[in-house]
């Protein structure tokens, strides 16, 4: 197989401090999380921002302040989230790829999100999907339910996507399909070939599928923004341990963890231009 792509993703765009206290929220402190994933192996940095308040933003500045002083101090990818967070539309969220990331999440379709709803228009995810193809800013493709899935293929053969095709596998967010082996086993099934993917499961079901798509041939994600607690009622003190553990099962399957110009080769990413 080939390397195993480890992606962290520290902070995400419900969770607060109040839920763990070591949730980053300041830039400061997101490259912190994110420099310490990268000495423990991450190759890649999914990145949602907030705000003075703690909230949920798209701030250039802040944009620009946190993808700064992570590569300032290492050298993984950066993955900005445009799903942002609830409530916030999809043109100000799209505004996130003019600030120079490798990649960034790329939401195919609308979709009630817990107690929410997130609007996709169609028109406006192939605007951004355009505008990503002309910034060669690598679409992360977030997939909640099979359907989302078809609309990605649709999209690639409309010429908005280009291979090969890098897909996210969420389960377990309510409004979208379960957290089970079977959903896994369906999604894989069903992905393009030569798809580079992983699987983002949510919660308490995070550990076992992440194993289970790592021994299918996925890559993997870890952070505080998928599950706060280490083991049940133990919270995670920071995304590290997470990440640590992930590293683990990567080896523990006899596979190899990817550097970062390994995931850049694997993603099809164009070298980054000097500064």
């Amino acid at each position: 197989m080939k390397p195993a792509i480890v992606t962290v993703a520290p902070t995400g765009p419900i969770a607060s401090r109040a839920d763990n206290p070591a949730l980053p929220v300041t830039p400061e402190a997101i490259a912190d999380a994110v420099v310490e994933a990268r000495e423990l192996g991450a190759a890649v940095a999914h990145l949602h921002l907030r705000d003075a308040d703690e909230r949920p933003t798209t701030d250039p500045g802040i944009a620009r302040e946190v993808i700064g002083l992570i590569r300032e101090r290492c050298d993984i990818l950066v993955q900005l989230s445009t799903g942002v967070g609830l409530g916030v539309p999809i043109e100000e969220r799209a505004t996130l790829v003019e600030h120079g990331p490798d990649m960034a999440s790329l939401n195919p379709c609308s979709m009630t999100f817990g107690p929410a709803d997130v609007s996709n228009p169609p028109k406006e995810v192939a605007r951004l999907a355009t505008r990503m193809l002309e910034l060669g800013v690598k679409p992360e493709l977030e997939v909640y339910d099979t359907g989302h899935l078809e609309h990605c293929l649709r999209m690639r053969d409309q010429g908005l996507l280009a291979d090969p095709l890098q897909f996210s596998i969420v389960l377990g967010v309510a409004g979208g399909m379960a957290a089970t082996p079977e959903n896994l086993v369906l999604m894989a099934s069903r992905l393009p070939h030569d798809a580079v993917w992983q699987v983002v499961a949510v919660g308490r079901h995070n550990l076992q599928l992440t194993a289970i798509g790592l021994a299918l041939g996925a890559n993997a994600r870890a952070g505080l923004e998928d599950t706060l607690h280490l083991r049940k009622r133990q919270l995670a003190d920071g995304s590290g341990p997470l990440v640590r553990r992930t590293v683990r099962l990567v080896e523990g399957l006899d596979r190899r963890v990817a550097s970062p110009d390994e995931a850049r080769e694997i993603l099809g990413l164009r070298a980054r231009a000097a500064a």
